[in-house]
């Protein structure tokens, strides 16, 4: 049984990961086969949206701390050992926003410390209701630093520190309320709730969706003005399409867009 799952339906890639005995740690191995998987993804003009979950009884408990135990066990205490695993991870993590197309997250049982910077780092995210979110480490003695930058874009500052400060979990209604994730289902809903967000992104026109995301996350790191100018040429860029010519004219017209991509 694979690791890492994925089965495609229609124009969404299913992606699972298959660990539930650890409660899908960020083993290497597992950091591994989602980076494999985004750099396919990366270049797959068929897919149009992702979703990542979890199997088991939790979507991700963050880092292995087995192996980062046995890490330690290294001349220099795991120091190269730990710089290049953090390292490897966040390259994982931007991956998630480099691709063309978006990623959803869905979400259950708990999403705790590097578990909870994988909800943070998708495009969007979808939860049961009875999930819990945590970046927890400081109760063990470990400051969550790389789970923060991803936290921290997506929550407010005040909050973002009282749940790193703390340790403290939240719920699901909390999660939404401060921006984690977008929706909330039933445990029962929560695979139709999230394959039905993902069908709303897939019928969009792919290259517009791709430059909307390309686009989304660069100017986020612009001072306004030029976040103005950056985006206003990629509105024009976009407004050169055949297939937004194809969809502006299907809007004027009362019909269906006839897109070639």
């Amino acid at each position: 049984m694979a690791l890492l799952e994925r089965h495609d339906t229609n124009s969404i890639a299913h992606l699972k990961m298959n660990a539930p005995e650890k409660l899908n740690a960020l083993s290497e191995e597992m950091l591994s086969a989602l980076q494999s998987q985004f750099d396919n993804l990366q270049n797959d003009r068929q897919i149009r949206a992702v979703i990542l979950s979890g199997s088991g009884k939790a979507f991700c408990a963050g880092h292995d701390l087995k192996e980062m135990t046995a890490g330690r066990q290294a001349e220099d205490g795991g120091k190269a050992y730990f710089t290049e695993l953090f390292q490897k991870c966040a390259h994982m993590m931007t991956s998630i926003q480099k691709l063309p197309q978006p990623v959803i997250a869905q979400v259950h049982g708990s999403a705790t410390a590097a578990g909870c910077q994988l909800v943070a780092s998708c495009d969007m995210a979808v939860a049961a209701d009875s999930t819990r979110f945590g970046v927890n480490g400081v109760n063990i003695g470990l400051f969550c630093s790389t789970p923060m930058v991803a936290l921290s874009r997506n929550i407010p500052r005040k909050q973002a520190f009282e749940m790193l400060i703390t340790g403290q979990f939240i719920n699901a209604e909390r999660a939404r309320e401060l921006g984690l994730v977008n929706r909330i289902a039933s445990e029962d809903e929560l695979e139709e709730a999230t394959t039905e967000l993902a069908e709303t992104v897939a019928s969009k026109l792919a290259v517009a969706v791709k430059i909307g995301k390309e686009a989304f996350y660069n100017q986020l790191q612009m001072p306004l003005s030029e976040a103005y100018d950056y985006t206003g040429s990629v509105m024009a860029e976009n407004m050169l399409f055949r297939d937004t010519e194809e969809g502006i004219s299907a809007f004027i017209e009362k019909r269906d867009p006839n897109w070639e991509q």
